[in-house]
Order: C-alpha cells, then structure tokens, then sequence
C-alpha cells in the first residue's frame, strides 16, 4: 500500500465509523419491511445512498413500480452529478476513464466533503483508500443491523429504526437554523408529504416522494433565488 492509499484509509475510518450507525438503522427498516438480511446487504453494497436507500425499501414495500423507483432515485441522487463535476476539477492527471467510473461509484456526501478539503490533487489510490473504509463501514453496519433485527425483540426494533431518520434530522436542522430558505423548504416538504399521505391517498409512495421533492425545490426556487454573483462563486 502506498502512501496515498493510506492515507485515504485514514480519512476514511471517521466516515466509517459514522456508517456504522446509520446503516445498522437502515438494515433494521429493510428488515421490518420484508426484506432478508442479504437483500438489505446487497442493497448497500450496490447503492451507497443512505436517503435512497431508505426511501427504495419503502416503495418495495409498498409494491411501488420500477418507473417509481427509477424517478425517486434519479431526483434523490442527483446531486452526486453535482459532486462528481465538482471533484472531476481536482483529479491528478493519473486518472484514466476506468478508474474515474470506479471512484464515481463511491461518492457519497462525506466523501465527497473530506475530499473537495484535500488541498492537493486527488490520486486514485487515495479515494480508493477512503471509499473502501467508508465502504466496508456501510455494508458492515447494514449486515449488523438487519441480523439484529431478526434477532432483538420488536419493542427494540421499534426504538432503533427510528436511527435513519434521526440522521436525516441531523442533517438539515442545523442549515434549518441558520438560513431561512432553508427551513422554508423543509416546511414545504413536510406540509406536501402531510397531504400526500391524508389527503391525497391515491397517490402511491414512490411518486409522493417525488412530487414532495420537486415541489418543495421549485418553490423554494421561486421564492428564495441565489443572486448571480453567488451562483458563480
């Protein structure tokens, strides 16, 4: 192993270790909602998505269709486009097409923040190195929480599924605090899925995740633009 490489592996045992926790919620959702423990593995280890995830297992369940679950990705994981235009601008020279396709695979959200902070260019073997750890960490923790929640009473179960969308609660209250378009959006989404999920019942899940995100994104758009200047930088 050289240098690089382990040094993305140390960058990667704190996004790991983060995995840890949260993939273990999602293989107690995927188990809860039908699925057997190598299925929800094998979920994680071909996705990598934890928001993607969570809402893929839910259209399973519910009997959603594949344009359901093609579209709910598409408009969740879009953003890792975004991601992976942005890091393309900080690939060493020693990248050729297979291996950007190999690390494009792997980017995920804390990925892609540890590595857009990396002052220097960015080697293959060093994103190797990280999406590996992080990786293992993910699809440990999904195998850990889905034999567990074969295993552990359901009241337990019950407390612990609640992980994943503790993580997501995590994720945007702090931006929610500290800029009002932000917490509008997610108010936004919140009042759709409200009456997506009382209101408008014909309307399967899959695609009330959808609308729910589109909607919130286009009127937060509309009411909150980002000037030009600051689009550019």
């Amino acid at each position: 192993m050289n240098a690089s490489f382990r040094k993305g592996m140390f960058h990667g045992i704190p996004i790991a270790l983060g995995y840890l926790s949260v993939s273990f919620g999602f293989g107690i959702l995927a188990v809860r909602s039908g699925l057997s423990v190598w299925a929800a593995v094998a979920i994680s280890m071909t996705n990598l998505t934890s928001a993607g995830q969570a809402a893929g297992v839910g259209i399973i369940a519910a009997g959603g269709s594949y344009l359901e679950m093609a579209l709910t990705q598409l408009v969740i994981n879009i953003r890792y486009a975004l991601m992976g235009l942005s890091l393309s601008q900080k690939l060493d020279s020693k990248f050729h097409l297979p291996q950007r396709l190999l690390t494009a695979f792997g980017i995920t959200d804390e990925i892609f923040a540890v590595a857009s902070a990396q002052p220097e260019k960015l080697t293959p073997s060093y994103l190797y190195g990280m999406i590996l750890v992080a990786f293992a960490g993910w699809t440990s923790g999904t195998l850990l929480g889905a034999a567990a929640g074969q295993i552990l009473p359901k009241a337990i179960t019950d407390a612990m599924g609640i992980v994943l969308y503790g993580m997501f609660l995590a994720i945007i209250i702090p931006p929610a605090r500290k800029s009002r378009s932000v917490l509008a959006v997610v108010c936004i989404a919140a009042l759709c899925s409200i009456l997506f999920r009382y209101l408008f019942t014909a309307v399967s899940g899959g695609f009330a995740v959808i609308l729910c995100a589109v909607i919130a994104a286009a009127v937060g758009a509309l009411l909150f633009p980002v000037p030009d200047e600051e689009a550019q930088s």
